[in-house]
């Protein structure tokens, strides 16, 4: 029965409607007792997609490749009690990188809800540390409203995850269902920079001799229109940018003003250019440790400006001279407005200067290695994958590790949404469900998941989800049999005590992909790699491809925990030209 705005259906009925009316075209999930009527509402439809996932993990993770690939909020559906703790991991992960995602979860019934009962959990409790807000709809006229709320909350402000815990007698119960409608939520995040405050970071820019743009996350996360806006105001000033890792595609690698990614494994340049600036503008970005260094060394000398949506990210790590609440897109359309009616003044001499001195630091080569003929070294494989597929239409996600430094170090991103990794969390396992979410979102679409053997044994059995639903993700693993970030850090900083830092039971990876039905490749000769690398991207399905590396490769530049940006390690074939501010050589 229909009345106006509202409608009479069953709360599983209403899950399938709100999502219909959110726009939503894809669901992960893994059906258990609690959410069976919700999985029958899905059955009785079909414009809704459900992918099933093999593990609750997995879905979650889907979700955010998803998101973060299309930009639109990713949805997962598991059941109560260990459905939902398995998606803590992809919670706390979205959360972390600010990824918009609604993950609804079964529960017991309503009278239930206490006793300790099958596949009970207390799900709202365990999930309010690591989600945006959640919500327990104990009331069946109740839950269209907080659907509907809870999209609004994933994906305004600053993104990230949100649950809906809804027991298996309200999703039976009959109620009304409201209508999206116009949004009247509480939740309103400020979108607007204050404009005195943007014209003093005018002033700066005007002023500035040794500036920086720092960007992050946060210009991905405000949409299309902020990256162009971002690229605009690069381009007009002639100043100099770096990100961090969850910012990289903002900008475009191969853009005149970019300087590479920076950080902990950060490129020579940008660190050095962050230590010695003497305007440091934030957009979007969170002052992460991996970033920062040490915090009393961090950019010494330089006057900072932090834009940010999130009120608790300013001042929160780092003390800035100029700070302004606001979305990116909004706040970068006012600066680019004020900085032209003021008649687009930069101190263009000292930049000139400036921009000598990265160039000199940029011929340091920080990334250079020692190839061989012998080995495949990683960072030669991800040069090649580069070389091979930069032209194609391409996504890449990784796995966490030495690999996944390697992929944001060489592989090159000119548009944003093109990169999906785990940032803050640092989740290894994420790529490989990751990837399975953005090809759902682009199924004609090139997606490489750049992962190491170990991260990528962690949910190793969503092979079985590409394989039922056809989708062709490219799994490539730089294989060293070694759990490479712990071993390079018990080398450098652990007196090269290797403890449990590898596998001596790895499973043959090509027999391993012949047993899901997919195709596997091994390839441990460098002569050989661009044709393996080939026969992966034309091969219609999913791909296993075992790129054996050298093993005890380190990835460089690094700034050792607790360590100032100028203090950075860098590789045996960097060191020549490489003197830190003493002048001394540093290895």
């Amino acid at each position: 029965m229909t009345k106006g705005q509202t409608s009479t259906m069953t709360g599983a009925q209403m899950v399938v409607q709100a999502l219909r009316d959110q726009g939503v075209d894809t669901v992960f999930g893994y059906p258990g007792g609690a959410v069976l009527p919700i999985y029958d509402a899905i059955f009785q439809q079909n414009e809704i997609k459900h992918v099933l996932v093999r593990h609750e993990q997995g879905a979650v993770h889907a979700a955010e490749g998803y998101a973060r690939a299309t930009g639109k909020p990713g949805v997962a559906l598991v059941t109560s009690g260990p459905g939902a703790t398995n998606a803590v991991t992809g919670l706390t992960d979205a959360l972390m990188d600010s990824i918009p995602i609604i993950v609804l979860t079964g529960q017991v019934p309503t009278f239930m809800i206490g006793s300790d009962a099958f596949q009970e959990a207390d799900t709202v409790g365990i999930t309010r540390p690591c989600t945006k807000h959640n919500w327990l709809v104990k009331e069946t006229d109740k839950l269209s409203g907080v659907l509907h709320e809870a999209f609004h909350v994933a994906t305004s402000g600053r993104p990230g995850p949100v649950l809906v815990d809804i027991p298996k007698d309200v999703q039976f119960a009959t109620g009304e269902y409201t209508k999206k409608t116009a949004n009247k939520s509480r939740y309103q995040p400020k979108l607007k920079g204050d404009i005195d405050a943007i014209t003093d970071l005018v002033k700066a820019i005007e002023k500035a001799k040794r500036p920086v743009f720092y960007t992050g996350g946060g210009v991905i996360n405000s949409g299309p229109a902020a990256s162009q806006l971002l690229r605009e105001l690069v381009d007009a000033t002639g100043f100099p940018i770096t990100s961090t890792l969850m910012g990289l595609g903002a900008y475009p690698a191969s853009g005149d003003q970019w300087i590479g990614m920076l950080g902990m494994h950060g490129l020579y340049e940008a660190n050095m250019a962050m230590h010695d600036c003497d305007l440091m503008i934030n957009i979007g970005a969170r002052f992460d440790d991996r970033i920062t260094g040490r915090l009393d060394a961090f950019s010494p000398r330089s006057k900072k400006a932090h834009i940010d949506i999130d009120a608790s990210s300013i001042n929160k790590v780092i003390r800035v001279d100029i700070p302004i609440l606001g979305d990116v897109g909004h706040v970068l359309e006012d600066l680019l407005k004020v900085w032209k009616s003021r008649g687009r003044v930069t101190d263009r001499e000292n930049v000139a200067k400036w921009w000598k001195e990265i160039n000199t630091w940029r011929k340091i080569d920080c990334l250079g290695f020692k190839n061989s003929t012998k080995t495949i070294k990683p960072q030669y494989a991800l040069q090649r994958l580069e070389a091979l597929t930069k032209d194609m239409d391409r996504y890449i996600c990784t796995e966490v590790g030495q690999h996944q430094m390697w992929a944001a170090q060489y592989l090159g991103f000119e548009a944003p949404n093109r990169w999906m990794t785990s940032g803050g969390l640092g989740t290894m396992g994420y790529g490989f469900p990751a990837s399975i979410g953005v090809q759902m979102g682009h199924p004609d679409a090139l997606v490489i998941n750049v992962a190491g053997e170990a991260s990528w044994l962690m949910n190793m059995q969503e092979l079985g989800t590409a394989m039922q639903y056809r989708l062709p993700v490219k799994q490539f693993i730089l294989n060293n049999e070694r759990l490479g970030m712990v071993r390079q850090w018990q080398e450098l900083l652990h007196g090269e005590r290797y403890s449990q830092s590898w596998s001596e039971a790895l499973p043959d990876f090509v027999k391993l992909a012949e047993a899901f039905g997919a195709k596997g490749i091994l390839c441990s000769d460098p002569a050989d790699l661009d044709d393996a690398i080939m026969e992966m991207i034309r091969h219609p399905g999913p791909v296993l491809f075992d790129c054996l590396v050298e093993k005890h490769e380190n990835c460089f530049p690094m700034i050792p925990s607790g360590k100032a940006h100028n203090e950075m390690l860098l590789g045996e074939a960097s060191t020549k030209d490489a003197i830190d501010a003493d002048g001394a050589v540093m290895v």
